[in-house]
């Protein structure tokens, strides 16, 4: 008996510790569907282990139901709670130093019109596009869908909706690979610089390096949810779709979005379908081109959704 005592809380101790790494790791680190899978996941161990714990110590802590302290921590702990779930302004500026922008509610679903996504960052901004369904839509192989923001400089800053397959996303979505790709590259590029000049700093003992000055951000909390509300950054959002089994075009939808200028719905518009360029410099490169709507090779494509509907909920504010 002792030793099962000893193994029930040997595990809690450890299930604990990983708890106590993953919730870390989940608020400093940006949205990771692993770490906060494991992260709950560990939480129902958790859970099953304190109950074997209570059984094993049931004598040793009905002692304790007798003390005075018992009762105040578990009003402190009721206290606690009810404070994190009403989340007054202190909260929310400890929340706002959080890099996990993964939302709370991020899911992409075939519905009977067509597809739905649901981006909700904060309780405080809902983000719903309607995906109509067209003419030509499978509701059983419905179309291979990217949908990503970009800033005014038309630089990819984050993916909101992948494919399921990113292996064929370079053929099925060209466009959307491109950008996600460059992205990348450019954010190893600004660590590398980054990691030289603290370098540079450490060797030189400098007080300062100067660089160039950024017109814009790559950071999408900058823009979904700017810390200065009343200076606020455009960006725009993008869907990229095709249809799995035919070789056409892949059309590629957009919607500029404004806080300064707060919009409740936005169609998004047809901007083009994409098309490799020749670099002289040899580098890939690709653009969006005119959608001839008399071409026949467009029309399958062109039916394929009626409308992309976007809707964002700020609270407090009004939507036009």
């Amino acid at each position: 008996m002792k030793q099962k005592r000893s193994a029930v809380s040997l595990l809690v101790a450890s299930s604990f510790l990983v708890l106590s790494v993953t919730g870390v790791l989940a608020f400093a680190l940006p949205f990771s569907i692993r770490i906060v899978g494991l992260h709950a996941l560990m939480g129902f161990v958790f859970v099953g282990l304190i109950g074997f714990h209570i059984a094993n110590n049931l004598g040793h802590l009905s002692r304790y139901s007798r003390s005075a302290l018992v009762w105040i921590t578990a009003a402190a702990t009721i206290a606690l709670t009810l404070l994190f779930l009403w989340q007054p302004r202190p909260v929310k500026s400890i929340l706002g130093w959080s890099r996990n922008m993964g939302p709370s509610l991020d899911r992409l679903d075939v519905q009977s019109d067509g597809l739905v996504y649901q981006y909700h960052p904060a309780p405080d901004y809902r983000m719903d596009l309607t995906i109509r369904a067209g003419r030509a839509f499978d509701f059983e192989n419905p179309p291979t869908v990217a949908i990503w923001l970009e800033n005014a400089s038309f630089y990819h800053i984050k993916t909101l909706q992948e494919p399921e397959n990113t292996k064929n996303a370079s053929a099925d979505l060209p466009y959307w690979d491109f950008k996600r790709r460059g992205w990348e590259e450019a954010k190893r590029k600004a660590e590398e610089e980054k990691s030289g000049r603290e370098k540079q700093l450490q060797e030189n003992e400098l007080d300062a390096v100067s660089g160039a000055t950024r017109n814009s951000s790559f950071d999408p909390a900058d823009y979904i949810l700017p810390a200065d509300p009343d200076n606020p950054m455009p960006y725009r959002l993008l869907v990229e779709l095709d249809h799995p089994d035919d070789d056409l075009p892949s059309l590629v939808y957009a919607a500029e979005i404004d806080n300064a200028d707060p919009r409740f719905f936005q169609l998004l518009e047809l901007v083009g379908y994409p098309k490799q360029d020749e670099d002289r410099e040899g580098k890939e490169s690709w653009s969006l081109y005119y959608v001839d709507y008399s071409d026949a090779k467009f029309q399958s494509s062109l039916e394929l959704i009626d409308s992309i509907l976007l809707t964002i909920d700020r609270q407090g504010k009004e939507g036009s």
